[in-house]
C-alpha cells in the first residue's frame, strides 16, 4: 500500500473518532436548548448520559466483530446506523423516545471506540504510537467542534444539531466504506512473554500483562478526569476566577493536551517502548497532583500553573495505552482487547465526577487531590514494563509482517 493511502486511512479513522466524540461528549452543549424545550435540568442530564450508556453496552461486541470481519465493515456499519438513528431522533416525541434514540446511536457509534486494529496493521512499530496519537487527538477536536457549532445550531431547537451530528456520522461511514482497507493478520505481540508462540487465536488474557495495562490505564483515567471535571470548579470557587476566564484558559490547556498525545507518541516511537513513557507519565501525574494538593491547602497561586501542567500531562498517556493494548493482543484479539480497555475507561470516567464531588464537598479540594494522587502512582507500579520487548527486539517480527501486509493491498 502506498504511503499516501496509509495516511488517508488514518485520516478517515480520525474523522470517525471526531464524529463519535462530537456526539458522545458534545451533547452537554445542548443542555440549554433542551431546557428551552421544557425539560428539567435532571431530564437534560439523563439525555446527555444516554450515548455513553449505549457505548458501554456494545464496545466489547463491536471489538469482537472487528476481529472477525475487519474494521471497514464495523466502522461503516456502526457509524451509518448511528447516523440513521439520529435522523430518526429528529422527529421523536417525548423525552423517553429521544433518550432511546440517543442510546441506540451511542451503541452503534461505539464501533469507532473499539477500533484501532488498522494502525496495528498498516503502521510499522516505530511509527504506530504517533499514528495512534493522531487518531486519539480526535477526542479533544470533537469537543472543540461541538463547542463551536452545537450551541449556535440549537438557536431554533435541538432538531438541527441532531441532523448535523447525523451528517457527521454518515460522512464518516461513507469515508470508511470507500477508503478503509483491512490489513492482513499480524502476529500477536504477546510473544513478549512467550517468544515461541505461533497461534494468534490463543487468548492474550492467559497472562497478566494485558490485565495490568487495562488496570493502569483505568487508574490514569481517574486522574485525568479529576482534573478535566473539577479544574473549572477549582479555579472559580477556590481561586476566584470568572467562569469565562477559566473556560478560555482550560480550552487552551485542552488543545495542548491533544498535542501532548502526539508528543508522547513521538517519544514512544523513538525509544521503541510504550510502557516506559507510560510509567514516567503516571509518576509525573502523581507528583503533580500532590503538589496541587499542597498548593490548594496553602492557598498558593502556584496551584494554577500546576493545574495546567496536569491538564496537559494527564491526558498524554491515552494513545500509548491503546497502542500497547493493540500490540500486546495482536490482530486476532485487538478489537476485543480495545473494547475491554475502552469499556473500563468509560465506566470509571462516568463514576469519577459524582464520587469526587462528594469527596470535595466533604473534605475539600486539597485532601481529595491528595487521595487521587495515589492512583497514578499505583498505575506506575502496575505497568508491566519488564514484559515489554524493545523495538529492536521486535523489529524482526513486526516490520516484515507490516511490510508484507502493505504489499498485499495496493
Amino acid at each position: 500500500m502506498s504511503e499516501r493511502r496509509r495516511w488517508l486511512i488514518l485520516v478517515v479513522g480520525m474523522l470517525a473518532m471526531t464524529a463519535g466524540s462530537t456526539f458522545q461528549f458534545g451533547l452537554a452543549y445542548l443542555i440549554p436548548a433542551f431546557r428551552n424545550e421544557g425539560l428539567s435540568l435532571e431530564q437534560a442530564g439523563v439525555l446527555v448520559a444516554c450515548p455513553t450508556a449505549g457505548v458501554m453496552l456494545t464496545l466489547i461486541a463491536w471489538g469482537a466483530a472487528a476481529d472477525r470481519w475487519g474494521e471497514r465493515v464495523v466502522l461503516s456499519t456502526g457509524l451509518g446506523l448511528a447516523g440513521l438513528v439520529l435522523v430518526a431522533a429528529r422527529w421523536s416525541h417525548g423525552t423517553v423516545s429521544l433518550g432511546v434514540c440517543l442510546g441506540l446511536a451511542g451503541a452503534a457509534g461505539g464501533s469507532v471506540l473499539a477500533s484501532g486494529r488498522l494502525i496495528l496493521g498498516w503502521f510499522a512499530r516505530h511509527e504506530r504510537a504517533v499514528a495512534m496519537g493522531i487518531r486519539q487527538s480526535a477526542q479533544p477536536i470533537g469537543l472543540a467542534l461541538a463547542a463551536a457549532t452545537l450551541p449556535a445550531l440549537a438557536a431554533g431547537g435541538t432538531g438541527v444539531p441532531l441532523l448535523f451530528l447525523a451528517a457527521l456520522f454518515l460522512v464518516a461511514a461513507t469515508a470508511a466504506f470507500v477508503f478503509v482497507r483491512d490489513p492482513a493478520p499480524q502476529p500477536s505481540a504477546t510473544g513478549q512473554t512467550d517468544p515461541g508462540r505461533k497461534s494468534t487465536s490463543t487468548s492474550p488474557y492467559r497472562s497478566p500483562g494485558l490485565w495490568r495495562i487495562h488496570a493502569a490505564s483505568a487508574l490514569l483515567v481517574i486522574a485525568q478526569f479529576t482534573v478535566t471535571t473539577f479544574a473549572i470548579v477549582f479555579l472559580t470557587d477556590a481561586r476566584g476566577w470568572t467562569v469565562l476566564d477559566a473556560g478560555y484558559l482550560l480550552a487552551g490547556a485542552q488543545a495542548c493536551g491533544a498535542l501532548s498525545r502526539l508528543g508522547a507518541g513521538y517519544w514512544s516511537d523513538r525509544i521503541g517502548s510504550r510502557l516506559k513513557p507510560m510509567r514516567v507519565i503516571a509518576i509525573a501525574t502523581s507528583v503533580g497532583l500532590l503538589v496541587l494538593a499542597c498548593a490548594a491547602a496553602a492557598g498558593s497561586s502556584l496551584a494554577v500553573p500546576v493545574l495546567l501542567f496536569l491538564a496537559v500531562v494527564a491526558a498524554s498517556s491515552n494513545a500509548l495505552s491503546f497502542t500497547a493494548v493493540a500490540e500486546y493482543a495482536g490482530s486476532a484479539w485487538a478489537g476485543r482487547a480495545l473494547g475491554i480497555q475502552t469499556t473500563g475507561q468509560n465506566a470509571l470516567t462516568a463514576a469519577t465526577p459524582p464520587v469526587l464531588a462528594v469527596a470535595i464537598g466533604a473534605a475539600g479540594f486539597a485532601s481529595s487531590f491528595a487521595v487521587v494522587a495515589a492512583l497514578p502512582l499505583l498505575a506506575a507500579i502496575l505497568v508491566p514494563v519488564a514484559t515489554e520487548r524493545t523495538g529492536d527486539e521486535q523489529a524482526g517480527q513486526s516490520e516484515p509482517a507490516t511490510a508484507g501486509a502493505r504489499g498485499t493491498r495496493s
